[in-house]
Formats: structure tokens, sequence, C-alpha cells
């Protein structure tokens, strides 16, 4: 496996290749992001990922500087998962100069949920991975392929509109979100939690669950109903000491208030001590 630290780097190592297939991160990797790797495998001659943590995502109020930086275990992680490159930069490789140039997703899918509790997240997200896409396939000559994990569901639909509307030649692929054997979706942040807080880390997802249970129940009539459902769900995990942002049913489609026949998914976010923790399960 190689490791490259720049933008002319990562070119070259890619030349040889015709059919890339990325995976970003952020690093701090865990088992749900090798499987994201596994994934990609097929899907190209040659399987990159990306570890960079961009700051243009997180808040001022955020832990964009205690985030964890784990590389040389990261990189341990994707050699043993098959991974071909290992595309590391810096800050300043990725932003030499301030970024000016911003992508800004639309507000009706990108100021709602996560983008409503996280001012202006999707447009960093957006930004940063327009210009990964950039870096990786600009030589591509034939498919090119980037895997997301589904457990950041928003951050997907954003990515697949962005996709779409600037006519980018690049498919994406949803992993499914890995758990815990106790029903803990995988995450990096899951790391900031105490032994008894991961213990009842597990209840976010169990809400959910109950959440679509009752949305199915009541579906001849779900838009009457569901206000009611919604909040009986955020009282449930507030009454256990968490202080939840939002437990929804939405249409899979745009993430809208669901209308009758709608597909639906059950969204979810709430704060565990210092942690934050997101959720999703489509019903």
């Amino acid at each position: 496996m190689q490791v490259v630290h720049t933008i002319a780097d990562l070119r070259a190592a890619l030349r040889p290749f015709n059919a890339p297939a990325l995976v970003p991160t952020m690093g701090n990797l865990h088992a749900g992001h090798l499987a994201l790797v596994k994934a990609a495998r097929p899907l190209g001659d040659v399987t990159v990922a990306s570890i960079f943590v961009n700051r243009l995502q997180f808040a001022p109020h955020e832990d964009f500087d205690t985030y964890p930086r784990t590389l040389q275990a990261d990189c341990e992680k994707l050699a043993a998962a098959g991974c071909d490159v290992v595309f590391a930069p810096s800050e300043r490789d990725m932003y030499p100069e301030p970024q000016g140039f911003k992508v800004l997703p639309p507000p009706d899918l990108a100021d709602i949920l996560e983008g409503h509790f996280r001012p202006g997240f999707f447009t960093g997200v957006c930004t940063v991975v327009m210009k990964l896409f950039q870096i990786a396939f600009a030589e591509a000559k034939g498919r090119r392929t980037a895997v997301f994990g589904q457990k950041d569901y928003q951050q997907l639909m954003v990515i697949r509109r962005m996709v779409r509307q600037f006519a980018l030649p690049i498919d994406i692929v949803a992993g499914p979100t890995e758990r815990a054997p106790d029903g803990l979706a995988l995450s990096s942040r899951n790391g900031y939690l105490s032994e008894a807080e991961r213990a009842e880390a597990v209840q976010l997802s169990l809400a959910l669950r109950a959440l679509g249970r009752d949305a199915l129940a009541a579906a001849d009539d779900l838009q009457r109903h569901l206000p009611a459902l919604e909040a009986r769900a955020m009282q449930g995990l507030a009454a256990r000491g968490w202080k939840p942002d939002y437990l929804c049913v939405r249409r899979r489609e745009d993430l809208q208030p669901p209308q009758p026949g709608d597909a639906l998914v059950v969204l979810g976010a709430a704060w565990l001590g210092k942690t934050r923790l997101i959720d999703n399960l489509e019903i």
C-alpha cells in the first residue's frame, strides 16, 4: 500500500490506472470505514482512501482541534483491508490559499435536520468532496466510483444530488451502516463515550426502531399522528438523560415530511453527555 501526502503525488500514483474507487474519510477509522474500503475494491482497478479532517465542515464550537488523528493506526487497518493508496494531505496541501470558492447545497435539503443544527456543515462537506473528486478522478479514463456510508444518510443524499446536478461522471455507492453487536451504529465519535455512556448509547437506535414501528402502525393516518409520535420519542430519550436534537420520520426521496405511500426513513441525532450521536433506519 502506498501512502501519499500531496495532490501531485496522488495523481502520479493513480496515473497507471483507469478506474479509481475512492473512499473519503476523516480518519480515526473503525470497522465501518473498512467495510466501505472492502466494498470499493471490486468497483475499480485501484482503491483509494483519503484521510483528511476538514476544517470547513466544523463550526467554531465543534471538535475540530480535538478530533482524533490516528494516521499510523489508520494506515495499518487500511493495508489489512486491501486498500491500495492512502491520500493523507495536510491542511496546507488541501487549502494552499483560503477556500473562497465553495459549493452551496440547496437549502431545502441542506438546511434541515443536520444542517439546521450544524449550519454550514454541508457547504463544508460538498466543498471538500468536490475537491477530492477533482484530485482523485482528474486523470481517470474509465469508471469513477466513490463509496460513502449510509449512516450519514443526509450527507449521502446531498452528495448524490451534487453529483447529479453538476453532471459529474461519478458513481456514488452507499455502504450499509455497520453496527456493534448491541445495535449501536459504529462512529468515530463513539470513542468519546465513557463506559457507562457506551452502554447507554444503544438507546438511540432502539428509539428509532420504536418510532419506526409506531409510524408503520399509524400509516393510514400518519400525517396526523406523526408529530405526537416524534415528540414521544424525543421525550423518551430526554427522560434517560439525553439531549435530543431530532428524532423524525421523513420520506427517503428528499427528507421532507412524508405523504401517503412514501418510502420512509427514521433519522435521529442526540447528545449523550458531551458526545453527539446520529443514526437512521429505513422502514
